[in-house]
Parts: structure tokens; sequence; C-alpha cells
């Protein structure tokens, strides 16, 4: 098969929002689309006509977007192969069944219509992930029974079911692989029927891993964030969540965790999906989410932090017209990295938006009245410095601390706690360079320190 001829797809219900199992697989079949030069497309299986709704089908097109997951063929894009909602393809299924009843090889049983499984059938068939799955028709059988069960192919309300639809749309769709979780490995043997009966031959299938907590058991609420929306309102940038769930299953190479879609894409190989069910590990997500906050441009970081600082109540609007754009982006710059996310991030960094989160931190009760007149003899040499610069900062404070004997800690920790309220912070003469000689005296005025 030539690159140019893998075409692949997300299946997505319209039933809710685009969960993490959803994208996963979503993004699996986009890396192989771009890794070969393929075509991913985008089909809708709306016939679960109670639940499904366009607002969800919606919500499902934007988390894709926001993941970064451009579709070429879809509902919104047209296509040669469309419709791309089942709802609008029902007069295909309702042919293809009644090619099947005219064949005898499927018969009605009121309004439904069922498909005949015939027993010695070798379904089995070749995974690009499992390898080779064994399976006989004769395991088709009715619970608690050893009697075959027949397919339904169309439900007593007219819509297709699963494993009909899916075939139809997949051969019309020219799909040559079917990249999907590793929970319908239980479904294929009765898809194989349905496309040996209608005379087609079978797409290649890959199943990707399941996805489970870390507690080892399958994925729910109880893990945290499950749809791909949660990590957006959380902070976590769409690179980051490609990213992460780019290893869910699949490795780039020894000591390459932390790339870009483009990287991906080129070192994307289906023969390298694990069988092992993926853990969604936090702590990794939240690593790889902070090395791609460090390698933003400060304009962008900004742009991811922002809202976080406005959904605190912080000035930010104010700050922007009084010091400019250049000095808010500047202010995250010098957080380097600190914070996993981009609320984190915005939570570390309020102190450069507004004096009032440090006040309510630190009310500088905990600075004993016999320590305060040597620190405002050392916070007056500091202010009094003429060149406002990090270094020189730094340079008068170890001066100052050296020809007196005593710990530069001492008085470089009530210096932090006046600026920042916190007890981490960056390089605390790199934050009063940042806050300037006016606002940095303001401080320490409140505080009764100079």
């Amino acid at each position: 098969m030539a690159d140019k001829d893998i075409r692949v797809r997300f299946a997505p219900s319209p039933t809710g929002a685009l969960h993490i199992g959803g994208g996963h697989t979503a993004l699996f079949n986009w890396l192989w689309a771009r890794h070969t030069g393929g075509c991913f497309i985008l089909r809708i299986e709306d016939t679960d006509l109670v639940r499904s709704t366009k607002e969800y089908e919606q919500t499902i097109m934007d988390g894709m977007t926001w993941l970064g997951l451009d579709w070429d063929e879809g509902p919104d894009k047209g296509g040669d192969y469309g419709p791309y909602r089942q709802s609008e393809r029902l007069d295909l299924y309702r042919k293809y069944a009644e090619q099947l009843i005219g064949e005898g090889k499927a018969y009605r049983d009121g309004e439904a219509v069922l498909f005949r499984v015939e027993p010695g059938q070798d379904v089995s068939f070749d995974d690009a992930v499992y390898g080779r799955v064994e399976v006989m028709s004769d395991a088709l059988k009715e619970r608690d029974s050893d009697k075959l069960k027949d397919i339904v192919i169309i439900k007593s309300d007219g819509m297709p079911t699963y494993n009909y639809a899916v075939v139809v749309d997949d051969h019309l769709m020219a799909i040559s692989h079917v990249i999907r979780g590793e929970d319908h490995i239980s479904n294929t043997p009765k898809q194989i029927l349905l496309y040996r009966a209608l005379g087609w031959d079978v797409p290649v299938f890959a199943h990707l891993p399941m996805i489970l907590g870390r507690d080892k058991k399958k994925l729910s609420k109880r893990h945290g964030a499950t749809s791909v929306y949660e990590y957006r309102d959380m902070g976590y940038m769409p690179d980051s969540v490609f990213n992460f769930l780019a290893l869910l299953g699949w490795s780039a190479g020894e000591g390459h965790e932390v790339f870009t879609r483009a990287e991906a894409a080129s070192l994307f190989e289906l023969s390298r999906v694990t069988r092992k069910p993926a853990v969604l590990d936090p702590d990794k997500m939240n690593f790889i989410n902070q090395e791609h906050l460090k390698r933003l441009d400060p304009d962008t970081r900004l742009a991811m932090v922002r809202p976080f600082w406005e959904e605190m109540g912080l000035p930010v609007s104010q700050v922007e017209a009084d010091r400019g754009k250049d000095w808010l982006a500047g202010a995250l710059t010098l957080m380097e990295g600190r914070g996993r996310t981009a609320r984190e991030m915005a939570e570390f960094s309020d102190y450069f938006v507004s004096f009032e989160p440090v006040k309510t931190r630190w009310d500088g009760a905990d600075i004993a009245e016999d320590r305060k007149p040597g620190l405002r003899e050392f916070f007056a040499a500091i202010l009094a410095e003429p060149e406002w610069m990090p270094e020189a900062l730094e340079a008068r404070a170890r001066n100052w601390t050296e020809e007196r004997g005593v710990k530069m800690k001492d008085y470089a920790m009530p210096l932090r706690f006046a600026l920042t309220g916190m007890k981490v912070s960056p390089g605390i003469f790199e934050v009063a360079a940042h806050l300037g000689r006016d606002e940095a005296r303001r401080r320490l005025e409140y505080y009764g320190l100079v």
C-alpha cells in the first residue's frame, strides 16, 4: 500500500466532551496520517438520537482543534467520501442490509435486521499492535449458551448498530487502517464477518493500549481530569497535553520525552505502539507541561498566564497600561520555569501584578523589634544603590553583610517576604530590580523596614 493511500479516521459519538481516551485515539490516528502523508478523517457517529447533540459535536471538534489535530475531511470540511455524519448515511445502511437479506446472509426479525453467524468461520486477524489474534466464529455465542448469536445490524428503530455501520462507513470511506482502543478487539471478529459477507477487503486493525489511572484501574473521574478541556482549564498547554497523550503507549526513543507535534509525526510508527496498558501519571503530565512552558516565547507565555491572573482578580490591564506588556512578560521570564501549569505560574507570580496578595500572605509579625534597626540600615543601603540592577544590588548586599560579619540570608529573607510574601521566589535581587526602586521602597515602608 502506498503511503498516500493510507486513510484513517476518528469517529466519536457526540454524547459528551472529548475525553482523554478519545483524544488519545484521535491523536494516534492523526500521527499515523501525518507520518505517512495519508489522510485523517473526522466522522461523527450520531446514531444515538437521544444522547447525540450538535453542541457536543462542536465541543469535540473544538477539543481536537485545541490539541492541534486538524482533519482533512469531515462534516465541516466535506470531502469525496461524505456525508460524514452517520445520521445522514441511513440510506446506505439500508441498501447493504437489503443486499445481505437478498443473499440470504441476513434476515428480518420484526423491524430489526440480523446477520446470520455461521459456525466454523475463521475470523482470526493480524493486529498491527497485538499481533495475531486467533478467533473462530463459534466463539460468538449468546451469553450462558452454546448457541451462536446472530449480529443485529439494523435495530427496530431503523438505526444501524455500531458493528454494522462502522463496516459500511470504513469501506465506503476507503479507510486503510482502523486505529482504535483495545476494548474494540472483541468487536473485530464480528466486523470481519460483515466485511466478508459484503465482499469487501478487510482493513488493517491496530488496537491501542488501555489507559489506566495511577492505581492501575480503568480511568475514571476519581483519577482527576478525564476530558481534554479540563486540562485546558487547569492551565495545561495544548502542546504538552499532545506530548503527554502521545507517550501513552508509544515511545519517541530513549531520552526523548519532550517533543513537538512535528517531531512526533516524524518519529511515529505503529510498530512501536506497546500492548502494555498506559498509566495516566499526573506527575509526568506536570513535568512535560513545565518543560513546554519554559520553551515558550515571552509573549505566548504571557498570553497563557494572563487569564489566570485575571481570574484571581489582579489588575492586569492597569499594570500593562502603566508598565507595558513587555514588563509583564519579563516578570514571567524571571520565573525560570517555576510553576507546572499556567495557573500555577500565575499563582507564583501574583506579587508582580499587585502588592495586595503579598500583604495577605505576610504581615511582618515574625520580625522581632530588636531586629528592625539592622534591617532598616541594610535596606537603606540597598535602596541607595545607584545602579538598580540585580548584579549591583547583590554586590551591595554582599559587601554590607561581609563588612558586618552577618549572614546574607538573615537579611535577604525579610526582603523576599516584603516583596513577594513567599518563602521561595526567583532570585530576590532580580525580583527587586524588576519591580523597580520605587515599588520596592513602597513595600518595605509598608512593613516599617525603611
